[in-house]
């Protein structure tokens, strides 16, 4: 009769450490917040420079042909079951695949050393776009001339290149956007024998970055799930006003048939099928672990299958409709300037940092456009930022890289996470 009673009495026990674990690492208070997290996980960066790019470069409307035979096949099934693992075992990457196969625990780790190279460099990036919205409180931008103290005698205003002097060769002219960016943004020198000043601008940016990005997740998913409400929600707002003030330009038809008319042939280039293939893992943030983090705050009987098709779609249409801004602004500057589509066409952050500043020069209310963009591409940042750090930092979450550690060697961290923050 004792031994009876002895086992419901053993299972309430594990019940209730299972509940005092999730009490511990949190859930997410709805599944509105787990929705705008992993959006702004996702959707990023590389959804507003890389993805236009890449179509502009594989054919056009071609490069949709290996894009969603890749969504398919290899975008949504991975994408589900990274959250589905993190969801089913409550716990990180490392964590999760120690449960479910402590030999795999390393598939955890790299991932874990993955986000640390990520974090390093993408905030950089906003530190660059910070840089530029500061920059944007100015009566006139300081993109817009070449009267300013970083130009150079090569400096040439494109919108006066009539003014210009004839005797200067077209291929030692520079445009004020391009010096802007080489010599006050970054300081590039004239090679690696002459290492330059510290930009003191762009440290603070930089310290910035890191003060806002803490202050996001500080309190784990408590306070993430609150800053994603508006951090997720509002650069689909810029992107929006941007579209509709893209379409109204002239030239902005042209742009956007250039964006989307295939070129079928180039379908046989092997390299269109990798830049496809290589934009669905990397726009879907797989194989970094922070799907299975943001994925264990859910509760374990939430649907989150329909969540990721949801989000899979949510993705790539955002991909899509960011073509249409960045294409329909590059139509208008090359009616402007007179040139073919493909020679203001930029890639990476030349296209953020080069080609769009370069493009609200030529509007009116140019200071307003540019804060907007750049608000926007901070957000859009940010989210992807936060992350990867609330799942490194392991406050509350979830590597928890203390358990790897033998008991004896840190007795006092049994169970607790070890953070190595590295700035």
């Amino acid at each position: 009769m004792e031994s009876r009673v002895a086992v419901p009495e053993e299972g309430e026990k594990l019940d209730q450490e299972v509940k005092d674990q999730v009490k511990e690492r949190g859930q997410w208070t709805n599944k509105m917040e787990f929705v705008l997290s992993v959006a702004g996980e996702i959707i990023g960066l590389g959804n507003v420079w890389r993805f236009p790019y890449l179509c502009y470069k594989n054919g056009g409307g071609a490069f949709f042909i290996p894009y969603f035979i890749f969504f398919f096949t290899c975008g949504i099934p991975v994408f589900f079951l990274e959250v589905a693992l993190g969801q089913y075992t409550s716990q990180g990457s490392v964590t999760a695949w120690q449960k479910i196969c402590p030999l795999l625990q390393g598939i955890g780790v790299a991932s874990v050393v993955i986000e640390a190279y990520l974090n390093v460099y993408y905030i950089v990036i906003l530190a660059w776009a910070l840089f530029y919205l500061f920059s944007s409180f100015t009566s006139e931008l300081p993109w817009m001339s070449c009267a300013h103290s970083w130009n150079t005698e090569r400096c040439v205003d494109f919108l006066n290149r009539s003014a210009a002097n004839t005797a200067t060769s077209p291929g030692n002219v520079t445009s004020p956007v391009m010096e802007f960016w080489e010599r006050r943004v970054l300081g590039i020198t004239a090679g690696i024998h002459e290492l330059g000043a510290l930009r003191w601008e762009l440290a603070l940016c930089l310290l910035l970055a890191w003060v806002i990005c803490y202050f996001c997740i500080w309190k784990g998913v408590k306070s993430t799930g609150k800053v994603v409400y508006f951090t997720a929600t509002f650069p689909y707002l810029m992107l929006l006003v941007l579209l509709i003030r893209g379409v109204m330009l002239p030239g902005a038809y042209e742009g956007i048939i250039y964006y989307v008319k295939p070129d079928l042939l180039r379908l046989k280039d092997p390299q269109v099928w990798m830049d496809a293939g290589t934009q669905i893992f990397f726009s879907f943030a797989i194989c970094q672990g922070c799907l299975t983090a943001l994925g264990s705050y859910n509760k374990y009987h939430n649907n989150c299958y329909r969540d990721c098709i949801a989000l899979c779609f949510l993705n790539s249409a955002t991909s899509f409709v960011a073509g249409f801004v960045v294409f329909s602004i590059l139509g208008f500057m090359s009616q402007e300037q007179g040139v073919p589509i493909s020679e203001v066409a930029e890639s990476g952050p030349g296209l953020a940092f080069i080609a769009f500043p370069k493009a609200v020069t030529m509007m009116p209310l140019s200071q307003l456009w540019s804060c907007l963009f750049f608000i926007m591409l901070i957000f859009l940042g940010l989210d992807s930022q936060a992350a990867p750090e609330e799942r490194a930092a392991g406050a509350p979450d979830p590597c928890r890289l203390g358990h790897l550690l033998p008991d004896r060697a840190f007795p006092s961290h049994r169970g607790r996470d070890v953070y190595l923050p590295a700035v």
